[in-house]
């Protein structure tokens, strides 16, 4: 509907400068048998062309019986051009001004509309002629093409249209999926591993549960898009703060309030978290960490380092395949999603993320 009535605006422009052209070349030549009738018929091309930039203005009066009524009031001018200029006319009363009704039915119908309209239009023209040119053929053959290629035109811009809002309500869908599948990974699969590991036979029928909800977020789709920001600002240090009073877990801040968007402020805490998370859960529940914060103007860093043995090379690959999805969707996808970067450094000496989030840049 969006193309349609652009294309409807257009047509309005259109129709008034070929109306403005058909009644200066009608007064110029000014050659009616009939002048009250050849005057007439400008005017009903007048009215006709007011009416029709209001009416179609509207896309619920663009009904069949409009387009009807255009386009039989356009064969209508035509063939009453022999009756007011005498048969052995040269140039129709409406000129070029037919080619409104025209687009308009390739705009509303397509190709077929277009092409439809076109023949009907041509042909009227041409039998009304008592001896066709050379230039007539050559304006019907013009007044076709001009029909289907338009309306061709038309009904792609349509379908791309279309196929962009199905993209777009998938890719919506998709955002909050994953966020889904974040808070499902923060929350339930941590407990169910949890339960597997010191439940017996409860862990193992949780370890199927586990197992079960990794394959359903792994199966989602991958695209992702920032969801719905959160209105207002909130304190990045004040959120870390509290990560302090864990065992084993220092936290170096800024000396002021770290203000960023309060969506980006829950996202970078949950990232920290789930960083910490993975440090208690691969190198040991007494392990020490650091978490550094630092305010550098155009963005935001924040750093989380350990002094475990590392991360064996192709471990975070094979998890992700395994539907393991803590790092690929609950650190790396948050901190994409806010338009920044996650930097992993490991070895035999640590591991160390820093994460990048660039000051009001979250991606849209």
């Amino acid at each position: 509907m969006a193309v349609e009535d652009r294309m409807f605006r257009a047509l309005a422009v259109l129709r008034v400068v070929v109306l403005g052209y058909a009644v200066l070349l009608n007064a110029y030549r000014d050659n009616f048998d009939r002048p009250v009738l050849g005057w007439a018929c400008v005017a009903v091309m007048v009215v006709a062309t007011a009416a029709a930039v209001v009416v179609y203005a509207a896309p619920e009066r663009r009904v069949p019986a409009v387009l009807l009524g255009d386009l039989a009031l356009a064969v209508a001018l035509l063939l009453a051009t022999p009756v007011a200029k005498g048969d052995w006319f040269e140039a129709t009363i409406p000129g070029y001004w037919i080619v409104g009704a025209l687009l308009a039915w390739a705009v509303r119908y397509g190709w077929r509309g277009g092409t439809v309209a076109a023949v009907l239009l041509g042909a009227t023209d041409l039998l009304t002629r008592s001896q066709v040119a050379e230039k007539d053929w050559g304006n019907v053959f013009l007044i076709l093409l001009g029909g289907s290629m338009v309306g061709f035109v038309c009904e792609s811009l349509k379908a791309m249209a279309a196929e962009r809002d199905l993209a777009q309500r998938e890719a919506a869908a998709a955002a909050e999926r994953a966020r889904l599948a974040r808070a499902v990974h923060d929350g339930v699969l941590q407990v169910l591993a949890l339960v597997q590991r010191q439940g017996g036979e409860l862990g193992r029928a949780a370890g199927v549960q586990e197992q079960a909800l990794r394959t359903l977020i792994r199966s989602q789709d991958a695209l992702t898009a920032t969801p719905q920001a959160l209105a207002g600002h909130a304190d990045l240090a004040g959120a870390l703060a509290a990560l302090g009073s864990r065992p084993g877990i220092e936290v170096a801040l800024p000396a002021g309030a770290v203000e960023l968007p309060a969506h980006t402020v829950t996202e970078l805490a949950a990232v920290v978290r789930a960083c910490l998370d993975n440090v208690e859960r691969h190198v040991g529940p007494d392990a020490r960490a650091w978490v550094l914060v630092e305010d550098l103007g155009d963005r935001v860093e924040v750093s989380v380092r350990d002094e475990g043995p590392g991360i064996a090379a192709g471990r975070l690959e094979a998890a992700e395949q395994e539907g393991r999805l803590g790092v690929a969707e609950s650190i790396r996808g948050r901190i994409h999603d806010l338009g920044g970067s996650a930097t992993l450094d490991t070895g035999p000496y640590g591991t160390e993320w820093t994460l990048a989030v660039p000051r009001g840049k979250e991606r849209s």
